[in-house]
C-alpha cells in the first residue's frame, strides 16, 4: 500500500466518523459505532469501510442496514468535503476485532483468578 492511499484511508476514516458523530439522523445508527479501518483498492475505485458496533445481533444487524443505506449520503458528502479525481464506492463490513479482544482480555482474567484462588487454596 502507498502513502497516498494510507493516508487517503485515514482521511476517508476521519471524514466518515464526523459524519456519523454530527450530521446522520438515522435511528439505527444510534448505537455505539466506531470505524476502526478503511481499505481501499489500488485503482481508488471502491473502499472497503469497518465498522465496530457495541450492541445485541439485532442492533448490529440494524447499524448494518443503515450504514448500508447511507453510503450515497456518505459518498456525496465525501465528494464535497475532498477534492479527488475519483470518490471511491463504499461499502460497509463489520470488525468484530475490538470485541475479540475484550472476549480474550475477559478470559485472561478469568484465568488469573483461577490461579489465584488455587494458590490461596494450598
Amino acid at each position: 500500500m502507498t502513502r497516498r492511499t494510507e493516508r487517503l484511508n485515514d482521511l476517508i476514516r476521519e471524514e466518515i466518523s464526523e459524519m456519523l458523530q454530527r450530521r446522520v439522523k438515522d435511528p439505527r445508527l444510534g448505537c455505539f459505532l466506531t470505524i476502526t479501518r478503511v481499505d481501499t483498492s489500488p485503482d481508488l475505485r471502491h473502499a472497503k469501510v469497518f465498522v465496530s458496533i457495541m450492541g445485541s445481533e439485532g442492533e448490529k444487524k440494524e447499524a448494518m442496514e443503515g450504514l448500508d443505506s447511507a453510503s450515497g449520503f456518505f459518498h456525496r458528502k465525501l465528494v464535497e468535503r475532498l477534492s479527488l479525481r475519483r470518490m471511491p464506492e463504499l461499502s460497509f463490513h463489520r470488525d468484530d476485532s475490538i470485541e475479540q479482544a475484550a472476549h480474550v482480555l475477559s478470559l485472561m482474567k478469568e484465568v488469573a483468578s483461577n490461579e489465584d484462588t488455587e494458590k490461596v487454596g494450598r
